[in-house]
């Protein structure tokens, strides 16, 4: 139950791979993927951990094995908050920057088109605000996927 079948370095090592492949890959799909989970991303999330569950542990099905690949994760995340916290040019690079999609109630398409915004996504950040498209002075789609509506 406790004794490792594969070497303690191998599974820091694939932990960290994969921690980093799946990080480029939902940096690279764009903001609303982070911030605004439908169904099917969530169904994506879970597909995604059960597809990469036998590369972590290379066949290692004991405890020690899993506190291992948990806590290689852990600090992982860890350390690139850290560090992220510390560099701004890091900090853009692993969490992106807010991008102006919209200004004096006018939308920019082009720009929703480029990270995947859709009617319905500005028209609910609109309510939220309790803005309509004339009052709208600027619409911000945040690194986190939110957005940001600022009324006249």
């Amino acid at each position: 139950m406790f004794e490792l079948q594969v070497a303690w370095w191998e599974l820091l090592a694939r932990a960290c791979l994969i921690y980093f492949a799946l990080f480029l890959m939902v940096r690279l799909s764009g903001k609303r993927t982070v911030g605004q989970f439908t169904p099917f991303d969530l169904l994506v999330v879970m597909l995604l951990s059960e597809a990469v569950s036998n590369g972590l542990s290379g066949g290692e099905e004991s405890v020690t094995g899993a506190w291992i690949l948990a806590a290689a994760l852990i600090l992982m995340n860890g350390l690139l908050g850290f560090l992220s916290s510390r560099s701004k040019r890091l900090e853009r690079l692993l969490e992106g920057s807010p991008v102006l999609i919209g200004r004096d109630g006018k939308w920019f398409l082009d720009v929703m088109q480029r990270h995947r915004l859709g009617e319905a996504d500005v028209q609910k950040a609109l309510r939220e605000a309790d803005c309509s498209l004339g009052e709208l002075k600027l619409a911000i789609l945040e690194s986190d996927g939110t957005i940001s509506v600022l009324k006249r």
